[in-house]
């Protein structure tokens, strides 16, 4: 299974609901156990980013607060807020698609795993393949809000 196109999907499905385009699936065992895509604006929460939404489904779903034998793979760099809860859950690997040079928390900005006194540092992966794809799904978002707001 294609799982950065599976965050892709729920990227779009978060467009839908006027939420910034991004989404994250996490897999065990080869497995997708928990999805997520952004309701911050659908559920009035500014922590209800994709990455957070689906920690939390997965977590659930193996009734354990570490998922250490899991991958995440999502849609956009993760920021700050992500990351830290990315090493917070001990999460193995983290796949993005489109780095974010403005609000990123891996490759920019905070660079949260930079330090050596980060708890938890997983492996990071960059899927340059998808990229282009998250990057003008986020400029279209963007574009189309703007234009509502004139």
């Amino acid at each position: 299974m294609d799982f950065m196109n599976q965050a892709m999907i729920l990227a779009m499905r978060a467009m839908k609901h006027d939420d910034v385009p991004i989404g994250a699936v996490i897999v065990h065992n080869g497995c997708i156990i928990a999805r997520g895509e952004n309701r911050v604006q659908q559920k009035k929460n500014p922590t209800l980013h994709a990455e957070i939404v689906a920690i939390n489904r997965a977590c659930k779903k193996l009734g354990t607060k570490f998922l250490d034998d899991c991958d995440i793979y999502v849609s956009l760099e993760p920021c700050a807020m992500c990351a830290t809860a990315i090493s917070f859950a001990r999460i193995k690997n983290i796949y993005f698609a489109a780095s974010d040079q403005k609000g990123g928390g891996i490759t920019a900005n905070a660079r949260v795993f930079e330090s050596d006194k980060h708890l938890w540092k997983p492996e990071i992966h960059q899927m340059p393949e998808y990229a282009d794809e998250s990057a003008k799904m986020l400029r279209d978002f963007f574009a189309l809000r703007r234009k509502k707001s004139d």
